[in-house]
């Protein structure tokens, strides 16, 4: 929902800010300043590399521009030899070109392992700070470590192309049991009628009792604007789901938590990293000690 009277988006100031705490693996800076007032829908999508997550993930903005001022932080891969990743999102995202309501940027996975990337509940939560209606999470698509990207977001869509191979793996991985909704993209190939069905099946065997939200299977195409329509009313049902259930809630809490002990974990490691040998000799209960004083004085810096 768009906002009357809202300020031009300053998309310098936001790309300025956004890199400024993407380099920033342990910055205190959120720490020692107010929460957003408002905090924008997020929706994230996952899935297997090849899968089509960019491509559908501009489609779908398309179809959601009347959400409002729309977001879309795009994860690409880091080399493990280079240190660089190509960032190439947003070529398949053409669709978006010129449209004033959107956002979109890409950043490396760097030394995350989860499909994610670095700091990335606070570059979500500057996205707020700008007055964002709704922002989409595109993971770089690794198999099993996806989970992470629940935390994240209020609705997730497992995007799975026709020939994912081995379906039961993924329900081991449970990755089938934290979506919210799935897609089964390049639906117009032979195969998705085959994987539409056998996904089905697994939603039918895994919901939980009572669990009051089964999530839809959706087919989608980028030849067919009907069923990326169709995908979006889906994540609009969901969250007024989410909404009515207190469910929404129940997430908000898991995203903080996970951000503070995100944060813990990377200062602690930060500040491991740069004691002396002589640190390590003493006893467990001094080096906690340090630790915990270390980790008081950055935030009061």
């Amino acid at each position: 929902m768009s906002h009357v009277g809202r300020p031009a988006l300053d998309r310098r100031a936001l790309g300025l800010a956004l890199t400024r705490v993407a380099n920033s693996p342990a910055s205190a800076d959120f720490f020692s300043t107010e929460p957003p007032i408002a905090r924008a829908r997020r929706v994230g999508l996952t899935g297997p590399p090849g899968a089509g997550k960019s491509t559908l993930a501009g489609q779908l903005a398309v179809a959601r521009l009347a959400q409002g001022r729309l977001g879309i932080l795009a994860i690409d891969p880091t080399s493990t030899v280079s240190g660089g990743a190509i960032l190439g999102d947003r070529i398949r995202m053409d669709d978006l070109a010129g449209a004033e309501n959107v956002f979109i940027r890409s950043f490396g996975s760097r030394t995350a392992t989860d499909g994610l990337t670095d700091n990335l509940p606070e570059l979500l939560d500057m996205m707020d700070r700008f007055d964002f209606d709704e922002v989409i999470v595109e993971t770089v698509g690794v198999g099993q470590v996806e989970l992470a990207a629940r935390v994240h977001v209020d609705t997730l869509v497992l995007v799975i192309p026709p020939d994912a191979g081995d379906v039961v793996q993924a329900m081991k991985a449970g990755i089938v049991e934290i979506a919210d909704v799935f897609a089964i993209n390049k639906a117009d190939m032979p195969s998705a009628a085959k994987m539409y069905t056998e996904i089905k099946r697994i939603v039918g065997l895994t919901r939980r009792s009572g669990a009051g939200w089964t999530p839809p299977v959706i087919m989608t195409a980028k030849s067919k604007p009907e069923s990326i329509a169709e995908l979006s009313r889906e994540i609009d049902r969901h969250g007024e789901w989410l909404r009515a259930s207190g469910e929404l809630g129940t997430r908000n809490l898991l995203h903080k938590k996970y951000r503070l002990r995100r944060w813990l974990e990377r200062k602690s490691q930060e500040i491991i990293d740069r004691e002396a040998a002589a640190f390590f000799e003493g006893s467990g209960q001094e080096q906690m000690r340090i630790l915990l004083q270390r980790l008081t004085d950055s935030l009061v810096r």
